[in-house]
């Protein structure tokens, strides 16, 4: 015996006639328990469900950017300031004691005399 939507009452309101039939959970509701999502008619239990599984947490990737950004910052720094030591160190000790400069005068002053 097959029995018709005629006939059924809401799952949460028994005295109310059935107006439709959940396909997900195939319980019969009335229009208050019902509601349309994407094209198809669902009730808030089936509804609840399909929309939890389809949020997921979206993965933060903020504080690992942060601290790449500060590596990279901290090996840039290191670098500049290698290359400026390599580069002090390549100066001859003449150059640091202005001695250089001086015997350029001093030379110049005795050509003149």
């Amino acid at each position: 015996m097959r029995t018709g939507l005629q006939q059924q009452r809401c799952l949460n309101h028994s005295l109310r006639e059935a107006v439709a039939r959940c396909p997900s959970c195939g319980f019969y509701f009335c229009r208050e328990c019902i509601t349309e999502h994407d094209e198809r008619i669902l009730c808030a239990s089936c509804l609840k469900k399909q929309s939890t599984k389809t949020e997921r947490p979206r993965r933060n990737f903020a504080p690992l950017a942060r601290t790449m950004a500060a590596l990279c910052g901290i090996v840039t720094a290191w670098f500049f300031f290698y290359i400026v030591g390599r580069l002090l160190l390549a100066t001859p000790t003449q150059f640091h004691e202005a001695t250089v400069w001086k015997n350029k005068v001093q030379d110049e002053m005795e050509r003149e005399q």
